[in-house]
């Protein structure tokens, strides 16, 4: 094959936004996929931020297969028998197009077919084993026999990415920086998810759970709605699963979840329509890898982009910009006819002038911060505790509310040292 512009490997979000920018230019671009279609082998729970980029992706996104706009925000915290729950709705919501559910295998699919209508060649099935390289410089890639050279490869092949540890970009992997999160996807009438989430056609909900959800270990649950599904899932620290003994198999800690209380009146009568599992970063800023090289860049997961701020997780929308940003440095590359490493540091300098970046660095206390079982175990459990406390009533005569609460609070080590300690470090996130 002669030699091309670009080739892409992986078709997630941030390949193919990179892609479609690309060829908004008439470059010849080749996305490689490894799943059987763009978006079959993604788990993200599928939540996707509008107003970062909105701006940045032009016509990309004009009749997107989104799901649900999300208007209500949920929190909870789970005890082993009890919980407490925060419900956010605004009318800011509800008239701004803030956030929106999305299954990844529609969204992609239709991403990439899109792209195929541009002239654009989306290649599933196939396999990359290794980079072409001469001297230091990266020209291309090979699957067995097959060599494909272009100018510039970009990797978005996901949070693992094979190319980026062979190019020397990406640090070594510690478990404390990375996940491994189970998702379903349940399948239910939409008259069925408006009724039981209180919400009108079209509009969503986004709730996250705390607690015993993963029995105290870093991570937490996710449901998102969609048109006529739901998106349930349980994300636990990889770090923390190793250290804990006895051994818990995180598949194990999905049906627990599902036999919840609070759980099962929302999935009752549901079909089960889909099963994956995969690895997540959780590095933030600290888990970034080089983003680029001599004739790569790293884009996506891939690169590390994907920001866990405790009340959300973003990802999506930093792995769209990425592709976009990367495709206007390898623009800017091709005009000086450089695609050094020199020449594609461009990417990088723009990643710093944009939310990409300047979020991630914004939050970069974020992980440390939250690998604290306070949020995890005392929390979960003793607010909870307390609230069944305060609103228990027995035969005999009811306490004193204060005297209740203050001596709960004591008990539980609400009002330990650590624990305001912990709260006095929010003022640094």
């Amino acid at each position: 094959m002669e030699k091309i512009d670009v080739v892409i490997v992986g078709g997630g979000v941030s390949g193919l936004a990179c892609a479609y920018k690309l060829a908004e230019k008439d470059l010849q671009v080749i996305v490689v996929e490894r799943g059987d279609f763009p978006g079959s082998k993604n788990v993200t729970g599928g939540r996707l931020y509008m107003m970062p980029i909105r701006e940045m992706v032009g016509d990309m996104l004009d009749g997107a297969p989104f799901e649900r706009r999300v208007v209500r925000e949920r929190w909870s915290l789970l005890g082993e028998g009890n919980s407490v729950g925060i419900d956010l709705t605004s009318e800011s919501f509800r008239k701004e197009e803030h956030s929106y559910t999305v299954l990844r295998s529609t969204f992609d699919r239709w991403l990439g077919d899109k792209l195929m209508g541009k002239g654009v060649f989306v290649i599933p099935k196939y396999r990359v084993d290794d980079l072409l390289r001469e001297g230091n410089k990266v020209v291309g890639i090979k699957a067995g026999t097959e060599e494909i050279f272009a100018d510039v490869v970009v990797a978005s092949d996901g949070v693992l990415s094979f190319l980026g540890e062979k190019a020397g970009l990406k640090p070594t992997m510690e478990p404390g920086n990375y996940a491994v999160g189970i998702k379903e996807v349940i399948e239910l009438p939409e008259e069925k998810i408006n009724d039981r989430f209180n919400v009108q056609s079209g509009e969503g909900v986004a709730h996250l759970f705390l607690g015993d959800v993963t029995k105290g270990l870093f991570g937490g649950g996710f449901l998102y709605t969609n048109k006529e599904s739901i998106s349930l899932g349980v994300v636990v620290g990889i770090k923390a699963l190793m250290g804990r003994t006895p051994g818990l198999e995180v598949h194990t800690l999905m049906e627990m979840f599902k036999e919840r209380y609070e759980l099962k009146t929302l999935i009752k009568g549901g079909h089960l329509a889909e099963y994956s599992a995969h690895v997540i970063p959780e590095g933030g800023y600290g888990g970034i890898s080089r983003t680029y090289g001599n004739g790569i860049i790293l884009t996506g997961d891939a690169a590390g982009f994907a920001l866990n701020m405790g009340v959300t997780v973003r990802g999506m929308e930093f792995a769209i910009a990425s592709g976009i940003i990367g495709a206007e440095a390898i623009l800017r590359a091709k005009e000086a006819d450089d695609y050094s490493e020199k020449s594609l540091s461009s990417y990088e300098a723009r990643l710093k002038e944009t939310f990409v970046l300047q979020d991630m660095h914004t939050c970069k206390n974020m992980p440390a911060y939250l690998d604290n079982d306070v949020f995890f175990d005392l929390y979960p459990r003793s607010v909870p505790d307390l609230a069944e406390k305060v609103m228990w009533f027995d035969r005999g005569s009811k306490a004193r509310i204060g005297k209740t609460v203050w001596e709960n609070m004591k008990a539980s080590r609400l009002l330990s040292l650590r624990s305001l300690i912990e709260l006095y470090r929010m003022k640094n996130l």
